[in-house]
């Protein structure tokens, strides 16, 4: 979430009906059209060559779709945080530059709008309740925006306000938000995506969702009851409704703050932020998919981190976490073979990529080998294997006979998994990763297999 609170140029009604954010993105898309083609006309007459690519990434499209997709939040500004954090190494500078706008900020919803939002939720008297509500949100996002208040039993609450019309929109608005990507030409034709999207709406959906995500912060404060190093806001379960979520006011500041801070403090705060995820893939059986950086606050004061935002949360699948658990078991050893193996058991890798690519493929499980295996800190601002993994990964895919999607499950660890490893390249933090895997493996054991 964005805490630039004061400009005023921010505020803008979200499009609630159905109607309105279909035509918003008929304004977008035509927006665009036109770009398109007068750029196409102006490189014609320079007797330049053209690609659907180039023509959508002209300067003015890019923000056009900057623009709109933060307008109408929700699934449409939601499908491009994921896909940044999904694939910020893969994607072309214009597109990546659209999708980091659009993690990193977001308007707000002007007082008449959030006041119509509150009465609806809470009744027209619902001041009342209140010693003060600040109407100027401290935070704004996709789903919904955050506004301090403090109750009339001196409880300082953090309430996030979800804008309205977003859950309805959801199906439609991904819909839309993948038309664009394949006009644009960054969604592949050929490569079947509606298990991906079913999963991408659902997942939408249960964010959506303020009850389900107040459950899950508690579940969360049980998990890390006693854990020092970690806070986790408490649930208000008498101001939480469906499209409103009340919890404690917890103070920090962002986690990107931590490049100020000491290199010991540094390195501490990201190797606590990497066995979390560990335990959460091995040991909760639950697991925070959504590694946004707004996600994370810090204290400087104590060295805590503040976890946020528990709408993706979803249950770990016992053959990924145990899947994961093989690889790295074998990885440890420097067993290539097994890595292969229980990486295709998994579902990670089709056979067929193995058994016409093996050369690439066991480079690729040499590079990780190599960089997990080492008994000293692990650089994670050093991303010189990145290319490597990316130039032999490109290569494979161009080869349409190895193109499937893996389980749809894998995905969301694994984009947990390198988007905090992308905030401790922002961090230039180091952490002994060989040793973190060995401790945190030692002391769990499988996840139960699931019923048949």
């Amino acid at each position: 979430m964005n805490d630039d609170k004061n400009d005023k140029s921010r505020e803008r009604a979200v499009p609630s009906g159905r109607v309105s954010r279909f035509a918003s993105f008929g304004r977008l898309a035509s927006g665009v059209a036109g770009g398109m083609v007068a750029e196409g006309a102006r490189r014609l007459a320079k007797g330049e060559g053209i690609s659907a690519r180039d023509l959508m990434l002209t300067p003015g499209n890019v923000q056009r779709m900057t623009d709109r997709l933060s307008h109408l939040r929700g699934a449409a500004m939601k499908m491009g945080q994921m896909i940044s954090m999904d694939s910020g190494d893969f994607l072309p500078k214009e597109l990546a530059d659209i999708l980091a706008t659009l993690r990193d900020q977001a308007n707000f919803m002007p007082a008449r709008q959030l006041d119509t939002v509150l009465r609806s939720e809470w009744g027209a008297d619902w001041r009342k309740q209140f010693r003060w509500f600040n109407p100027r949100p401290i935070a704004a996002a996709s789903i919904g925006q955050v506004h301090k208040a403090l109750t009339r039993d001196g409880e300082e609450l953090a309430i996030k306000v979800q804008y309205p019309g977003i859950a309805e929109s959801i199906d439609s608005d991904v819909d839309n938000v993948m038309t664009l990507l394949k006009v644009a030409g960054f969604a592949p034709p050929e490569l079947e995506i509606d298990a991906l999207l079913a999963e991408a709406k659902k997942q939408l959906h249960e964010e959506a969702d303020y009850r389900r995500e107040g459950a899950q912060m508690e579940l969360y404060r049980e998990k890390l009851k006693g854990v020092p190093g970690f806070v986790v806001p408490k649930l208000h379960d008498g101001l939480t409704r469906d499209r409103i979520l009340a919890m404690s006011f917890e103070e920090g500041v962002s986690i990107e703050e931590l490049e100020h801070e000491t290199e010991a403090r540094r390195d501490e705060t990201m190797a606590r932020l990497m066995e979390l995820v560990a335990r959460e893939l091995f040991d909760f059986g639950v697991m925070q998919t959504d590694p946004n950086f707004a996600n994370f606050r810090y204290r400087p004061s104590t060295g805590e981190i503040v976890l946020l935002d528990f709408g993706a949360c979803r249950d770990v699948d016992p053959d990924v976490s145990n899947g994961y658990r093989k690889m790295l078991i074998a990885g440890l050893k420097g067993n290539r073979e097994e890595v292969l193996q229980a990486t295709i058991e998994s579902g990670f890798m089709m056979p067929i990529v193995a058994e016409k690519h093996p050369e690439r493929v066991n480079r690729m499980i040499d590079i990780v080998i190599n960089e997990m295996r080492e008994d000293k800190p692990f650089d994670f601002g050093d991303r010189a294997f990145i290319p490597l993994l990316r130039d032999e990964g490109l290569a494979i895919a161009q080869d349409k006979d190895t193109w499937a999607f893996p389980p749809v499950e894998t995905l969301f660890v694994q984009r947990k998994v390198s988007g905090t490893a992308l905030l401790g390249a922002r961090l230039k933090a180091q952490v002994n990763i060989r040793r973190m895997t060995e401790d945190v493996l030692g002391s769990t054991k499988p996840l139960p297999a699931k019923a048949a």
